[in-house]
């Protein structure tokens, strides 16, 4: 008898938004994004464009701590979705169906093409990257100000 077991692991693609305020944000947004980083229930999908867009600023700046931080993260990926022809051709898709900022547009792709269970984001709900319907898009944006 061959008894299926189910993988509860959540893949989950985070937007770069996610990541720099899990290392910068107000402190109750910082620790939503890092408990939803280091959720054990958790597969991290990252991107070659969520490498370029996390590692290149706090490097030139010398934000040493948060280019160790960002390393630690997308080193602890599942797997990392890498720019080829085909992603951007998606991404042309996917932004001319929706009105997505380029980058947003690599992001959908990348957490499309690597069928992740859910693209999470900081952008508020009403913002396109959040009308996408191909893939399950969580928008952790505050409904209420965040305390000083």
């Amino acid at each position: 008898m061959v008894i299926a077991v189910e993988n509860s692991m959540k893949r989950t693609y985070f937007d770069t938004n996610i990541l720099i305020s899990a290392f910068q944000g107000k402190e109750q947004i910082a620790d939503i994004a890092l408990s939803m980083l280091l959720d054990p229930d958790r597969e991290l999908v990252i991107s070659d464009i969520l490498r370029l867009e996390v590692l290149p600023k706090p490097t030139y700046h010398k934000r040493q701590d948060e280019v160790e931080f960002m390393k630690w993260i997308l080193a602890n990926a599942m797997l990392c979705v890498t720019c080829k022809p085909a992603l951007v051709e998606k991404a042309i898709d996917f932004a001319s169906h929706y009105n997505l900022h380029p980058l947003d547009a690599l992001h959908i792709a990348a957490a499309y093409e690597a069928e992740v269970d859910e693209f999470v984001t900081l952008e508020k709900p009403t913002k396109p990257i959040c009308q996408v319907q191909e893939i399950k898009v969580i928008s952790i944006y505050p409904q209420t100000p965040l305390n000083e």
